[in-house]
């Protein structure tokens, strides 16, 4: 719309004593509207309607449909600090899952016409062709700069094509809504079958390929994983077979797996324990290797019998340092994290691997003289260089080591 302000619209407060209801400013189809009454408006983008869920902001410059596709998204808006979102259009290779899960996206500029040899269709037609709502045209330093001092609020993306709402019901729907601790969201974005996984990277010259002669067999717990994960073990020689968040331990060895990787996903890591742990520490048990990232970390932590807690404003973007204290490197990384592992109840014979730069919290843990650990960050990710790839290579290092001493007592 031609009307829509270029530079972003000013929020403005409906107070909770608001009898009045708030007039629609001239131009407009679309707002955020915080629990707290709060009201962001713009230019609605992609499906009409509205979602509730926890406003976040995320700090990355590229990878926006990766984001969005992202199943760890399930239950968030997600606002993009970077302003130029679009501007590459879309296609059907940068997705992580088929039905994306994010609730819906803010952006700070509108969405100019794309520019990019590999893209396949405008990303305000790719939400919608998704049923995804965006809001375009809002100050975002704002929304970024209230969570950043306030905490993540619960609000309600809507776009109103015909320019009729009614923000007090938004403002109620927000306020509302439970909020994400104790919500277990993995269920909801978990595969519902077994499945077989063989597609590895994609490549400049040849797209994705196939894994034909993999050498070890690796059973995948879908807590909502990202395909890249999957990609980078298959391509890396790894059999892959995917099963549901709910699967028992005695269906995970019924595919006499070499090592299990616990998946990325969304939600209260707690919640997802109360079925997942008592799988795990049956896995664990059986001392194959274990890797987990991000809710697969925090539930190997839980598993071990640490705690995890709700953060103030979280992880998210694509450029946050984090030290490998194994080593000393220094890697940047991709993050998407709401919840965090306690250190301070991380039992005896189990380390901190990893720390955040940022703020200090934890990354990474490990089991002493077992082959089992974790990292809270996205090693698949690639922003920019492939600095936390070695993680990946320490798992199958750890699966052919494995292989060998089994082999000995055999």
């Amino acid at each position: 719309m031609n009307e829509t302000p270029e530079s972003p619209t000013p929020s403005v407060k409906d107070g909770p004593s608001s009898a009045a209801p708030i007039s629609v400013p001239r131009g407009v189809t679309g707002a955020l509207v915080l629990a707290d009454g709060n009201v962001f408006w713009g230019k609605g983008l992609g499906a009409s309607g509205q979602a509730v869920g926890e406003v976040c902001f995320n700090t990355s410059m590229t990878g926006y449909q990766e984001i969005a596709t992202d199943p760890s998204y399930a239950g968030e808006i997600i606002t993009f600090t970077f302003p130029h979102i679009g501007n590459v259009g879309t296609n059907p290779e940068d997705i992580e899952s088929v039905t994306p899960a994010v609730r819906g996206v803010v952006l700070r500029a509108d969405i100019t016409e794309p520019s990019n040899w590999r893209n396949a269709q405008h990303l305000d037609a790719w939400l919608r062709a998704h049923n995804l709502i965006g809001l375009a045209g809002v100050d975002s330093r704002a929304i970024t700069r209230r969570i950043r001092d306030l905490g993540a609020p619960h609000g309600t993306v809507v776009h109103f094509p015909d320019g009729k709402v009614d923000i007090a019901a938004c403002r109620a729907q927000a306020a509302a809504w439970p909020g994400l601790e104790g919500m277990d969201l993995a269920a909801e974005v978990s595969c519902r079958q077994t499945y077989h996984w063989n597609e590895t990277r994609w490549t400049l010259d040849q797209g994705y390929g196939t894994q034909g002669a993999p050498r070890h067999k690796v059973v995948a717990v879908d807590y909502g994983a990202k395909r890249n994960i999957l990609r980078c073990l298959a391509s890396l020689g790894c059999d892959v077979t995917v099963v549901p968040a709910s699967a028992t331990a005695e269906e995970i060895f019924s595919h006499k797996p070499d090592g299990v990787f616990l998946s990325n996903g969304p939600g209260d890591p707690a919640a997802t324990g109360v079925y997942a742990v008592p799988t795990l520490q049956k896995v664990l048990g059986s001392g194959l290797p274990v890797f987990g990232i991000c809710l697969g970390h925090q539930i190997l932590a839980l598993a071990l019998g640490a705690k995890t807690i709700k953060m103030q404003r979280g992880h998210r973007g694509a450029n946050h340092p984090v030290k490998d204290l194994t080593t000393g490197k220094v890697e940047i990384t991709s993050q998407n994290h709401g919840f965090v592992v306690d250190t301070a109840t991380l039992p005896e014979g189990v380390i901190e691997s990893h720390v955040s730069l940022f703020d200090g919290t934890n990354e990474g843990i490990a089991v002493t003289g077992r082959p089992v650990f974790s990292v809270q960050y996205h090693p698949e990710a690639s922003p920019g260089p492939q600095d936390s790839h070695y993680l990946f290579e320490r798992f199958i290092a750890m699966i052919e080591a494995h292989k060998v001493r089994a082999a000995q007592h055999a």
